[in-house]
């Protein structure tokens, strides 16, 4: 029979990639977690882990059982939560991962109601992208999350509602432009990974954008377009948080889709339950 607490620690060095890194995690001595992934080899007879360098990665087997491990993991952490609703608990978790504009807009409304109703129920927020707040939610780490996604559709595995659109802005010095007005501007973007939609708008518009600094940072993104050193886009949530009246935001025709999502076969825990009704509401007014 698999014991929990090892897959419980494949799943994290699955999810980390590294023992080190899944120690952290786990609050557990390096050595421990070395302890139980030898162990979880010598009751499955399969080859999980292999060295590499200075480092180890997962075998195809040790891949394989690391998925079902979340699986599972989330399942039993679900059944937990089940079994404390229903034996009359009256205080709760609820564990959100969420991006950082709403972090700083919606989320804050939805905490507040949810401490004014449910005093006993203890929020934890986590600041996430996406990519990594919907893996944190099929890894347990977090109960629910708000993603912003710009396809219709979520992943399979992942539970969802959309809540609103948040519209998206060229930020720049003057009113009325429109991206292709900026094809031979320099350009303001996020990291790699964020950079993507900004990318993709401007291929659309005819044009390859020169990207010249880089920041994810709404106040730098900002000060740069007022110094006339760039133009950049920008989503409406982003600009409810910081807005510099010295620059013009002119909306373009490109919406990202606003979600909240959980994992896992329903009933959520009472708890999440809790947070999903409080963010419900305090979502009505952006929508």
């Amino acid at each position: 029979m698999l014991d929990i607490v090892r897959l419980r620690v494949l799943a994290a060095v699955a999810a980390h990639g590294s023992v080190t890194k899944a120690a952290k995690h786990l609050h557990y001595a390096q050595p421990s977690v070395s302890h139980h992934l030898a162990r979880l080899e010598a009751e499955t007879g399969a080859r999980l882990v292999q060295r590499v360098g200075r480092g180890i990665r997962l075998t195809p087997e040790g891949e394989m059982l690391a998925r079902r491990a979340t699986e599972i993991i989330g399942r039993v952490d679900a059944a937990e939560a089940e079994l404390e609703a229903m034996v009359g608990l009256r205080t709760g978790r609820v564990r959100v991962a969420g991006f950082q504009s709403a972090l700083s807009t919606l989320v804050p409304e939805a905490a507040a109601a949810l401490r004014r109703d449910h005093p006993g129920i203890q929020l934890q927020l986590v600041d996430a992208h996406p990519v990594a707040a919907i893996e944190m939610l099929r890894t347990g780490e977090v109960d629910a999350a708000v993603v912003f996604r710009y396809e219709e559709d979520l992943p399979g595995d992942i539970r969802g509602v959309h809540l609103f659109d948040d519209p998206m802005y060229l930020l720049s010095s003057r009113a009325g432009e429109t991206l292709l007005d900026h094809r031979d501007s320099a350009w303001i973007a996020g990291c790699a990974r964020c950079r993507q939609e900004l990318l993709e708008l401007c291929e659309a518009a005819g044009f390859t954008p020169e990207i010249a600094y880089t920041s994810d940072e709404i106040i730098v993104q900002q000060a740069l377009v007022a110094t006339g050193l760039g133009v950049t886009t920008a989503p409406g949530l982003a600009l409810r948080t910081h807005r510099r009246e010295d620059i013009e935001a002119t909306g373009i025709d490109r919406t990202r889709r606003i979600h909240l999502v959980t994992y896992g076969e329903p009933p959520d825990p009472p708890a999440t339950t809790a947070f999903i009704a409080a963010l419900h509401v305090a979502a009505e007014q952006y929508a």
